[in-house]
């Protein structure tokens, strides 16, 4: 396998350019998934109160295709240093498949992103009612107040039609240690900001950083599918 001799210079400039973007795409993959693993983990304790399986299915898709990004990359960096043209072709074939499913999950990301508060707020408030007699449903809620700092919906006198005011309102102390509110709640003893607004910044956050991230990868897969298809012409 080789160039012509008039197609070394510009087949060489080629070939490593193809080389570099498998390289970058394979640091952006990495990236990728330690981004969704890492939403996948520290937004686990709202996910009862979300409401909507689409952004779960948006990291997920990202998580298993990231995955993928990073062996295709090595894939083409072999293909471009042995000019091995059954190799640049099935990593271009790879490659598009796995740029569609990147663009779609990117895309999911921010659909997600865009319609968050308009299911949380609806879910959030029928959980209220589960408060205290499903394990799961208590579990977020308790989590997602102590972590997030905030108690109820929009503000803690959402928990006033459904009994007292959970501990995990209460504001914290040192060494753990928590205010008394559940009896006598004020807004000296108590989380004031409601959860709805500081959780969708939360999952706002977290999609906009995964989705822009993602579709960035996925532009850079378009450099890496040209320069593919040039070399697999360029190698005699």
């Amino acid at each position: 396998m080789g160039f012509g001799s008039r197609m070394d210079c510009c087949g060489q400039f080629v070939k490593y350019s193809l080389f570099i973007a498998n390289f970058v795409m394979f640091v952006g993959g990495a990236i990728v998934f330690s981004l969704t693993l890492w939403t996948l983990v520290d937004r686990s304790f709202v996910n009862e109160l979300l409401g909507t399986n689409l952004f779960s299915g948006a990291v997920y898709v990202l998580l298993v295709t990231s995955v993928i990004i990073c062996l295709v990359s090595f894939l083409g960096c072999i293909g471009a240093g042995k000019e091995v043209k059954c190799l640049l072709l099935s990593y271009f074939i790879i490659v598009a498949l796995v740029f569609v499913t990147m663009l779609i999950g990117g895309v999911l990301g921010y659909v997600f992103r865009e319609r968050v508060q308009q299911t949380m707020r609806q879910e959030m408030r029928s959980t209220m009612a589960l408060y205290g007699s499903r394990r799961e449903i208590t579990q977020a809620w308790d989590l997602t107040q102590e972590r997030l700092q905030c108690c109820g919906v929009d503000t803690w006198h959402d928990w006033n039609r459904y009994g007292p005011v959970p501990e995990s309102c209460c504001q914290e102390l040192f060494g753990g240690q928590r205010k008394e509110c559940t009896i006598f709640p004020t807004i000296t003893n108590l989380y004031n900001q409601g959860c709805l607004h500081v959780a969708t910044n939360f999952i706002r956050d977290h999609a906009a950083v995964i989705g822009g991230t993602s579709i960035a990868v996925a532009i850079l897969m378009i450099f890496g599918m040209i320069f593919s298809c040039l070399l697999f012409n360029m190698i005699e």
